[in-house]
């Protein structure tokens, strides 16, 4: 039997009772066909915000992404996968865009906000030293680095990087990134153990994906304890 098949068939064998209460497992409120178009949105917005946003730094993009190509697999989110990823290709490339323009637009002086939470100068550092580092190839890789993924495209645009090659580069690294990674997610869905275990898979994923940005975060703090 084809590999989605067994995977439909696991889920809608499954028992109710899992390892999460029906109104956290995925199997239970995620599965209405009219939650569809609002899943793909909400997916959207979060990249978009994580990429296009300073604010979105701790949004877990990644997994987001992984996840949603997985639940799509499994019949869950019951969306063309083809769509879902026409749409993460989108709002990565938008965010990226709106990143560089807003860096372009008001220079160095977004990084400096004396006493602000988020726009924290430790956070320009590190994207401009991978900006330094890897050039414009920076702006592909940045995509699978947490945290450098949001401040990045800004540094590019402070830095005055090329117009028309940062553009070049977004489009790939939105294509790797938001394509790929939801593509990964559906490829892997296709198995029936992940279809019969949806509900752990779910909760090791939402664990894992604040790892990057927790670590990141007690790193600064004790950074700034430091001085």
């Amino acid at each position: 039997m084809h590999p989605l098949a067994l995977a439909a068939s696991a889920s809608s064998a499954r028992p109710v009772t899992g390892l999460l209460p029906a109104w956290l497992d995925p199997n239970e409120f995620l599965r209405d066909p009219a939650l569809a178009p609002w899943l793909v949105l909400i997916v959207c917005a979060f990249l978009f915000a994580e990429t296009g946003l300073l604010v979105g730094f701790f949004l877990p993009g990644d997994s987001l992404l992984f996840t949603a190509g997985l639940l799509t697999a499994t019949g869950i989110i019951q969306v063309n996968i083809a769509i879902l990823a026409g749409a993460a290709f989108l709002a990565a490339f938008g965010g990226d865009q709106t990143g560089y323009l807003l860096g372009r637009k008001a220079g160095p002086a977004v990084f400096k906000r004396p006493g602000s939470r988020f726009l924290r100068s430790e956070y320009a550092d590190k994207a401009h030293n991978f900006f330094l580092k890897y050039g414009r190839r920076s702006v592909v890789l940045a995509r699978f680095v947490p945290i450098v993924r949001t401040f990045l495209p800004v540094t590019a645009g402070v830095g005055r990087m090329s117009y028309r090659a940062f553009l070049a580069y977004n489009a790939v690294g939105a294509m790797l990134w938001g394509v790929g990674v939801t593509f990964l997610g559906f490829w892997l869905g296709r198995y029936a153990w992940i279809g019969a275990n949806i509900d752990l898979i779910f909760v090791v994923i939402v664990l894992v994906s604040f790892v990057p940005v927790g670590v990141e975060l007690l790193k600064n703090r004790r950074q700034n304890r430091s001085r």
